[in-house]
């Protein structure tokens, strides 16, 4: 039994939850790959698949070493493409998470072009606005928007999203159009608040003119740990929420939102792609990177400058 092809056909099966299907994906047979797995099985002396006539679901046992299994996996892969000709066409497998709002409108429309020039790049892909353990749950890389708090991580800023406020025309009917930030805290307005899903606290907005600064509080509508719910909700009418230029565009193309306050400058806030200190950045990471920043530097309300 060759380890590494047992290794790789039990980590196929896993993710593809079939024998059949993993078989198809490295170009071998099914008895093979059925008898590669076995062998391990009978190697580790575990069982680290349940088999029915149906499904394949892998168990707390097989669980835990494949996740072992894909670290050495990717290891060996980012020792191969370190070399030669390998280091100019990055492959393997690259784990990252991402914002839901980013991912939906800016990243998943521009990974044509990605897989156009890394055709052998798999991006395993985790989208939600809930702060990941990187190195716990065996990420290469997140982006997160506001400031990194985990010292220990390197972290590199991608960009700084522009930020305004913005009210749906229907709430604004009905609430009245606030002439002053003050009117959203002390007047009959209600806002979104935006939480961060790990602290559970709201995230507020400083703004600023002429010397004058406050934040954007008020009475609260809603709280949501999501971006898309967050946009969701201001649209509905919800209340007034301060959300990145890039999520509200469209929106405000269409008529669906309406800036307020448009005499007043908020913070940008910073983004940073991120990743462990001890983790070797590969060839597939180091292009990857660099094609975040190209993509985010020639949108709009993502500028560094």
């Amino acid at each position: 039994m060759d380890r590494f092809d047992a290794m790789q056909a039990f980590a196929r099966v896993v993710e593809t939850g079939s024998f059949t299907k993993a078989a198809e994906s490295l170009h071998m047979s099914k008895t093979s790959v059925t008898q590669l797995v076995q062998q391990l099985e009978a190697r580790l002396r575990v069982r680290l698949l349940n088999r029915t006539t149906r499904k394949v679901n892998v168990t707390a046992d097989g669980a835990a070493y494949y996740e072992r299994v894909i670290r050495l996996l990717d290891d060996l892969d980012d020792a191969e493409t370190s070399l030669s000709y390998a280091a100019t066409q990055p492959r393997g497998r690259l784990r990252i998470d991402v914002p839901s709002p980013l991912a939906r409108l800016v990243l998943i429309p521009a990974l044509p072009e990605f897989y156009a020039r890394y055709p052998d790049i798999q991006l395993d892909m985790g989208v939600s606005d809930r702060v990941v353990d990187i190195i716990s749950e065996n990420v290469d890389c997140v982006i997160r928007g506001g400031e990194i708090r985990e010292q220990s991580m390197v972290a590199r800023q991608v960009g700084s999203l522009q930020l305004g406020v913005y009210a749906a025309p229907a709430y604004l009917q009905r609430s009245g159009i606030p002439a002053h930030p003050g009117e959203v805290e002390h007047g009959s307005h209600r806002v979104v608040n935006f939480v961060s899903s790990r602290t559970r606290q709201p995230m507020f907005y400083r703004l600023s003119r002429a010397g004058e600064q406050l934040s954007l509080q008020g009475r609260q509508a809603l709280t949501v740990d999501d971006g898309n719910a967050y946009i969701a909700a201001c649209v509905a009418g919800l209340g007034i929420a301060a959300l990145p230029d890039y999520m509200a565009r469209s929106h405000l193309d269409n008529g669906e939102l309406v800036q307020l306050f448009t005499d007043w400058s908020l913070e940008p806030m910073p983004l940073y792609l991120a990743y462990p200190p001890n983790r070797h950045v590969s060839a597939k990471l180091r292009v990857f990177i660099d094609w975040v920043v190209a993509l985010l530097s020639a949108r709009q309300g993502f500028g560094l400058g």
